[in-house]
């Protein structure tokens, strides 16, 4: 149930026919874990707590560094130094007192990822890292947990959803993130942001369609990302969609499935 307050807060919501009233309980209702306070997650955390989603987590280890602003914008340079969750904490609950903010300032592993994400209805990864990635999709899978993926490179992104827990309408499983990535890079051969740099507009503009991607999933309009993967080329400002297929060798869903807990990324 919505308060008076909150209807008038989420009031441009609310007149969506696509959200309305049922929408907005939905978003209330809802708990979502962002991966990472960094440059996707800052306004992934933003968008969703002024979205008004009920219950909303994030779980990062680091501290807030000065060029950490350049594009992390849920942090403040008098944060410099403090841990990212905590300043996440004092900007959510400053933007939106109705957000139940959990801050988890560890270290994802594959220790605690099941029982971390298994809390959660939806995850949205936003880090920088295919160890990471890979971990936190097969641990969604593990748990029956929606995932919304984004990844940002120097000039460009991509965006999508897996539900590779779930079968679509033909009965057949979802693809996974090993189906659209089977192998990660090799070493040294995908730069971090501190070698090759980052635009910081950029992880602002990924970072709200992965806020916006969530809200879709959670409310119900539009088609999903599930299968499809959105790529943005920031040169030539150019968006691109491709569809991609569950791969039946693929060792999380596949004919003969190998991966069955989360002991290899031990």
């Amino acid at each position: 149930m919505l308060t008076g307050e909150e209807l008038e807060r989420y009031a441009r919501h609310i007149v969506l026919r696509e959200v309305g009233g049922p929408g907005q309980a939905a978003l209330k209702a809802a708990r979502v874990l962002v991966i990472g306070a960094g440059g996707l997650g800052a306004p992934v955390l933003m968008y969703l707590a002024a979205a008004g989603v009920g219950t909303l987590g994030v779980v990062d280890h680091d501290t807030v560094s000065l060029s950490n602003l350049q594009r992390q914008i849920v942090h403040a340079t008098s944060d410099v130094g403090r841990p990212k969750v905590e300043s996440a904490a004092e900007r959510i609950k400053a933007l939106n007192p109705h957000v139940a903010f959990q801050a988890h300032y560890v270290r994802l592993t594959a220790a605690n990822a099941l029982e971390m994400i298994g809390g959660y209805d939806i995850v949205v990864d936003g880090s920088d890292n295919f160890t990471t990635r890979y971990l936190v999709s097969d641990a969604c899978y593990l748990a029956g947990v929606t995932l919304v993926a984004g990844a940002l490179g120097v000039f460009d992104a991509s965006l999508t959803t897996i539900r590779a827990h779930e079968k679509n309408a033909a009965g057949e499983f979802n693809p996974t993130y090993r189906c659209l990535f089977p192998e990660a890079p090799p070493p040294g051969t995908t730069p971090t942001c501190e070698e090759a740099g980052v635009l910081g507009a950029l992880a602002g503009v990924l970072g709200s369609m992965m806020a916006l991607e969530t809200i879709r999933e959670i409310v119900g309009f539009g088609e999903s990302l599930v299968g499809r993967l959105v790529m943005i080329d920031a040169r030539a400002m150019r968006f691109e969609t491709l569809r991609y297929a569950r791969d039946p060798s693929n060792p999380l869903n596949g004919d003969h499935p190998t991966i069955t807990d989360l002991g290899a990324h031990k």
